[in-house]
């Protein structure tokens, strides 16, 4: 029976969201008891920061594994220095302390998922001739200051809108046009999402609304995409040649789900999907991509064709131990002003528009406004203005392959 007991690792939590960053210092205490006199050949402690992908590939003969690994730093400090002939240490409680500083560099952030992992993990081992070490382990969040590959991290409204002709089932046409509050947001926030449908066909449809999160793993010049909607939320159906607005309140799943763009074999994407349920035809839909990113690091930042963002408008910061970012120019850069009116408008104010919010939109869930029956006259023209086609959710969402799950073990020593 190993004279090794309660053997623990803890570290101190840097800020209040509990994630470190780069040039940020770990300090932590390994503690144990000894129910005798002990020797040992060492005893260390590590930090260390893994990427791995794995998945499997059709079947029988012609099954074949992907698999790939990025290490992106290894820190180790002997708690006990290493001696051939043992040190030994007395019975009783044992407390070690240490200090890491992790390395200034932009790495990815930690992520979970079926074929793919990004850990970063505290190790404490002791070592004992003649027997297996005895390891504990925990993890610790991460997230890039930087988020260079990301761009600027503005929270601004996205609209979008899409008309389609029913098919042969059916007749008329339906018109949508979608608002959403932000572009940038947080675990834990609120989408306040609003629709506009002009039904003018035969036809009964729904409005649905969906978060999605789409992972793409890479290896060995092969990739494996998996999409999965992390929440869904169904509105009231809406009758044939009527108008409606649709309101919808999505929160966020508080997991730790960040967007992420600086990984060789691991990319995550998130997209706010609205569309219409049409029963025997494709769905309208509208896409808008989010970044979703710590509470810490969706900060406003004021631009010169967007103008000064008023106290309270979309997406505010809030407080947290993290300082400001400075986020270069990249991937996602500022919309410019033909894309979203600038939110010039006082706190807790909307701008006026075809597309503004209702005032009273329920905490959760949707709210309708009054429906205008236009039967028996002439197609009733376009209530708001086309403009450029959206993406489709199949040109952006290829069906996933098929995959006998994540097989690989933690990350690597």
């Amino acid at each position: 029976m190993s004279p090794i007991k309660d053997f623990n690792l803890e570290y101190t939590a840097p800020n209040r969201e509990n994630i470190f960053s780069e040039g940020d210092t770990i300090d932590g205490i390994v503690t144990f008891t000894l129910t005798k006199d002990t020797k040992i050949k060492s005893m260390i402690v590590k930090a260390k920061g893994d990427a791995d992908v794995r998945w499997t590939e059709g079947s029988g003969d012609d099954e074949k594994t992907y698999s790939d690994h990025r290490r992106y730093f290894k820190l180790k400090e002997f708690l006990v220095e290493k001696n051939p002939k043992g040190t030994v240490l007395p019975r009783g409680i044992h407390r070690f302390k240490f200090r890491f500083q992790i390395p200034k560099e932009d790495m990815p952030p930690s992520f979970k998922g079926t074929h793919g992992n990004i850990v970063y993990v505290l190790e404490a081992k002791i070592s004992r001739s003649w027997r297996l070490p005895t390891v504990v382990q925990t993890e610790f969040k991460f997230f890039s200051k930087s988020f260079s590959h990301s761009g600027p991290v503005y929270s601004v409204p996205q609209s979008g809108s899409v008309g389609k002709k029913m098919g042969a089932f059916s007749k008329g046409e339906v018109q949508m046009t979608a608002t959403v509050n932000t572009k940038v947001c947080s675990p834990g926030d609120t989408l306040s999402v609003v629709a506009t449908i002009c039904n003018s066909s035969s036809k009964k449809m729904r409005p649905k609304f969906s978060l999605l999160q789409r992972t793409v793993c890479r290896a060995s010049r092969s990739t494996d995409t998996s999409d999965k909607c992390l929440c869904k939320m169904v509105g009231e159906s809406i009758a044939q040649n009527s108008e409606e607005t649709v309101s919808c309140q999505m929160k966020i799943p508080v997991d730790d789900i960040f967007t992420l763009h600086n990984c060789e074999i691991i990319s995550v994407d998130y997209y706010l999907k609205v569309y219409l349920d049409v029963s025997f035809a494709f769905d309208p839909e509208v896409l808008f991509l989010l970044t979703i990113v710590p509470s810490g690091f969706a900060a406003l930042q004021p631009d010169e064709t967007l103008g000064p963002y008023p106290a309270g408008a979309f997406g505010a910061p809030s407080s947290s131990d993290f300082p400001p970012p400075a986020f270069p120019s990249g991937a996602f850069g500022a919309p410019s002003s033909s894309d979203f009116p600038p939110p010039a408008f006082p706190a807790g104010a909307y701008p006026a528009s075809s597309n503004q919010w209702p005032q009273q939109t329920p905490p959760y869930g949707f709210s309708t406004a009054a429906s205008s029956s236009v039967q028996n006259q002439n197609p009733t023209p376009p209530l708001f203005q086309q403009g450029e086609a959206p993406p489709s959710y199949i040109s952006l969402f290829s069906p996933p392959q098929e995959t006998l799950g994540w097989t690989g073990s933690g990350p690597k020593s």
